[in-house]
């Protein structure tokens, strides 16, 4: 199958790149591609000692005895718009992105 390209005003051409996968292993949970994030896709969230996520809000006083480390999560999927932003940003390289199909 074909991937969906855009055709841009001056005439090149685009590929939206979509987020798929963050890698936890390398996430340190910095922050920064959620703040590069305009759509709602990302929330930070801490990992507690058996594996499970514990959402993260905004302004949250930092109890970091409820969990091991802070990572980023993908909360919006389908808010994702394509623009690899979050990528661009992450200094550990955790995303993994992939073009959307044409049906």
């Amino acid at each position: 199958m074909a991937t969906i390209s855009i055709t841009m005003p001056d005439g090149r051409t685009w590929t939206p790149q979509f987020v798929q996968e963050i890698s936890q292993e390398k996430c340190i949970g910095c922050g920064r591609c959620f703040k590069v994030c305009g759509r709602d896709v990302l929330q930070l969230a801490g990992i507690t000692d058996e594996g499970e996520f514990v959402p993260l809000e905004a302004g949250d006083d930092d109890d970091d005895e409820e969990y091991e480390k802070k990572v980023m999560t993908i909360a919006n999927q389908m808010n994702c718009v394509g623009c690899e932003a979050c990528a661009k940003i992450c200094p550990k390289k955790c995303y993994t992105h992939t073009p959307m199909e044409n049906p």
